[in-house]
């Protein structure tokens, strides 16, 4: 059975089209007769029928209801064995011949990870090849992050979102294959351009949010935006990587037996709300960037590691925001402003959109010019007593008028 791209819940009514997919119930007619015979999906469809022939339809006609009533949950062991069909690869090294790929180089080790350079040895193409830590193998939650990662990148379709690669062969371990980007981390770019100017900062941070945003029309929230997470290629093109931590709306809400960590993403780069064990929201990733904003402009954080240890909505109130500008930098006040309002810690109180965060980086907001603009008596002290002078005037004339 074949139902087009649709959140699944229990309740659902899909109504068998003349293409052979079934599309949910929610056209009138179908709605009307589905209330008419109080549920009765069988003679709804009828119902169904009868109503087409009497419009005139000369068709061999025929109708299908089905009601969603209730969604399968896995037995732990039989999703466990799911995620494990495939064995861990060996360790890997230069020159090792694996799964028709030959290693080149370690790319990044981590507790979560191991990543290569290796090339195809069918096509010469250049890869990289992620594989799990064999410490978190006992891990459900952490292995299904991992396969789903690739099933993610496949649905992206952004030049600023790493896309995996495609592999016809049949694989004999667990692991996934991405594009090779010739560049560097933004970590990296940070150490090696301790001073950027602001242009290049605002042409970084508009390629992200042209990435988050790919991310946030599919209802997905990255949730791990840090600069180790964000490539710069040779010809200064960005790209988010790392999907490990991503949350796909619909499928979190599953029914599952795996029991997943609240926090997904690194703490320093991570919004207030997820200390609080609240589900973040596209405001949480516009936090990340806000702070990798900062970050580029300043070598700081803008909190410095308090958000981590701030765990009740008290603590977060305390937060003090801590400027970016210095001395030593020409940075516009109004950066400042826009960078505030982005990490603030209640998210009701940041930007609602990443294209209002990445705007007013351009230009100084009306908000901002108003809150800037210096009183009258600085600006025209003639015309400020002139207008004293004036209204003194109206005021005794009404006194001498009684």
């Amino acid at each position: 059975m074949c139902i087009r791209d649709r959140t699944i819940e229990p309740g659902d009514i899909f109504f068998l089209a003349t293409d052979g997919v079934y599309e949910h119930a929610d056209s009138q007619m179908v709605v009307n007769a589905i209330e008419e015979y109080e549920q009765d999906l069988d003679q709804a469809a009828s119902a169904i029928v009868d109503f087409a022939f009497e419009q005139g339809s000369d068709d061999n006609l025929s109708a299908q209801l089905i009601r969603i009533d209730e969604l399968p949950s896995q037995n732990a062991d039989e999703l466990y064995q799911q995620i494990t069909e495939l064995p861990f690869p060996p360790q890997l090294d230069a020159r090792t011949a694996f799964d028709g790929f030959t290693i080149i180089r370690e790319v990044h080790a981590s507790s979560r990870s191991h990543v290569y350079l290796a090339v195809d040895d069918q096509t010469g193409t250049q890869v990289i090849i992620k594989t799990p830590s064999i410490d978190l193998r006992d891990d459900p939650a952490y292995l299904e992050n991992f396969l789903m990662e690739e099933w993610i990148a496949r649905r992206l379709n952004s030049p600023y979102v790493l896309k995996p690669r495609d592999q016809n062969r049949k694989r004999n371990y667990l692991y996934i294959v991405m594009e090779f980007i010739d560049g560097q981390t933004l970590t990296q770019w940070m150490i090696d351009n301790p001073r950027p100017d602001i242009e290049t900062v605002r042409d970084i941070v508009e390629q992200i949010a042209k990435g988050l945003r790919a991310f946030h029309r599919l209802e997905m929230l990255h949730q791990d935006l840090r600069p180790a997470n964000i490539m710069i290629d040779t010809t200064g093109t960005v790209k988010i990587i790392d999907f490990g931590s991503t949350r796909v709306a619909g499928i979190a809400e599953i029914a599952t037996p795996i029991t997943r960590h609240e926090l997904q993403g690194t703490a320093q780069y991570s919004a207030p709300e997820y200390f609080l064990g609240e589900p973040g929201t596209t405001r949480s990733d516009l936090f990340s960037l806000g702070v990798i904003t900062y970050q580029m402009l300043s070598g700081k954080l803008p909190y410095g590691a308090e958000v981590a240890k701030a765990k009740t909505r008290a603590g977060q109130n305390k937060l003090v925001y801590k400027t970016v500008l210095s001395d030593d930098r020409a940075i516009p006040a109004w950066i400042d402003d826009v960078l505030k309002k982005a990490v603030q810690p209640n998210p009701l109180k940041r930007y609602e959109e990443l294209s209002e965060f990445t705007y007013d980086l351009r230009r100084p907001s009306q908000a901002f010019l108003n809150k800037a603009r210096p009183p009258l008596l600085e600006r025209d002290p003639a015309l400020f007593w002139k207008g004293v002078s004036f209204i003194l005037a109206l005021v005794i004339v009404g006194l001498l008028a009684r």
